[in-house]
């Protein structure tokens, strides 16, 4: 399933967040050789997870991590701004309409390749549109590599590129991915998986904005 959680309300989940933060070690890490930085308990942290993210992360049967992203509104600091602005020649991005997303991971316990993976990431881009929709957004924005294009392809939720850099494999490119309820349907058909269960994972996570009329009550 799907959970919504704010980063200072990770301490109630303590194995999702323990293997959460392992598994970017991973696959950020030891897989992808990123210059990243692991801490003593095997995390891989940054600045970034203290701006009080918003985490959408998958949850196995287990309790454990099966995949995840966080984001963080453009208002604030923002990894495209600080560190990427030169893919959208030097363009800051900043809309409370637009939020980014970053730190995209599959579990790499999971068994199967791509064919595992795919369900994972279908569920937790489906949920970022759904929450999207509910926050009356317009767009998401973030940087991926190349791995991740068959993947956007495949839910027919491609991004429009902003810029990129690099070739092959080792390319990474700025996206915007528009928010609507278009774009939320066509992930629920591509994915298969209904678009009443996203519904589902959003109000077991916020039920406060769901007002006793069943509307959605403005974001805080």
């Amino acid at each position: 399933m799907i959970r919504y959680i704010y980063a200072d309300e990770l301490d109630r989940f303590p194995l999702l967040a323990d293997t959460m933060f392992r598994d970017r070690a991973t696959q950020f890490g030891a897989r992808l050789n990123w210059d990243v930085r692991i801490d003593e308990n095997g995390h891989e942290r940054d600045q970034y997870d203290d701006e009080f993210p918003l985490y959408v992360i998958w949850q196995q049967r287990d309790g454990t991590h099966g995949g995840s992203m966080r984001i963080l509104p453009t208002t604030g600091r923002t990894m495209i701004n600080d560190h990427f602005r030169h893919l959208t020649d030097g363009v800051e991005i900043a809309s409370p309409l637009i939020w980014e997303c970053t730190r995209f991971c599959i579990s790499p316990r999971l068994k199967g390749g791509f064919r595992a993976a795919m369900p994972v990431s279908a569920a937790l881009m489906l949920a970022g549109c759904e929450l999207g929709v509910r926050f009356g957004l317009t767009h998401a924005v973030g940087v991926f590599d190349a791995r991740m294009i068959r993947i956007y392809r495949a839910l027919g939720w491609t991004p429009e590129i902003l810029g990129s850099e690099g070739e092959g494999a080792a390319a990474i490119s700025a996206g915007l991915w528009p928010i609507d309820t278009e774009a939320r349907a066509t992930i629920s058909r591509k994915s298969g998986i209904a678009e009443a269960l996203a519904a589902e994972w959003y109000e077991l996570s916020f039920p406060s904005r769901i007002s006793a009329e069943g509307q959605i009550l403005a974001a805080e």
